[in-house]
């Protein structure tokens, strides 16, 4: 008997949500003090390549380290089409990498500066090993606003 309901659309792993925004936000220590840098990610074989301002040292710091990385549609969805927010967060080791030209390709243009000094790209390459998402369901009659 024929249905008239459409299949349901194929599950999304959470390493391939991170392919529908550029850059998330990576977390470790340095210096014993925690921190968060913004970075742009690729996914590629699995992996998570990152590209981040050199300047900072923030790569060395991660080089070798299991580090947090997440990422987030927050400020992409729209509630108008009926989109989901969610967040992916995963960690894992990362080591200091030389992205072959496909790869630096798939970054796109880096930023002019980062804090006033010109940008000089990183790579960090991260193997996620626990990886969770989280999402939050407003259907698409419920306008996600912020209070004036």
């Amino acid at each position: 008997m024929p249905s008239d309901e459409s299949p349901a659309p194929a599950p999304v792993s959470p390493i391939e949500l991170l392919g529908r925004v550029p850059y998330g936000r990576l977390a470790t220590s340095m210096r014993a003090l925690p921190f968060l840098a913004v970075a742009r990610h690729i996914v590629s074989d699995g992996r998570i390549l990152l590209r981040m301002h050199s300047g900072f040292g923030y790569h060395e710091a991660c080089d070798g380290s299991v580090v947090a990385y997440g990422a987030d549609n927050y400020n992409a969805a729209s509630a108008d089409e009926g989109d989901d927010l969610w967040s992916v967060q995963f960690t894992g080791p990362a080591e200091i990498v030389h992205p072959c030209p496909e790869q630096a390709e798939l970054f796109g243009a880096a930023p002019v500066s980062a804090n006033g000094e010109p940008f000089a790209p990183a790579y960090l390459r991260v193997d996620p090993h626990f990886v969770t998402e989280h999402t939050l369901d407003f259907g698409a009659s419920q306008l996600v606003r912020h209070a004036a």
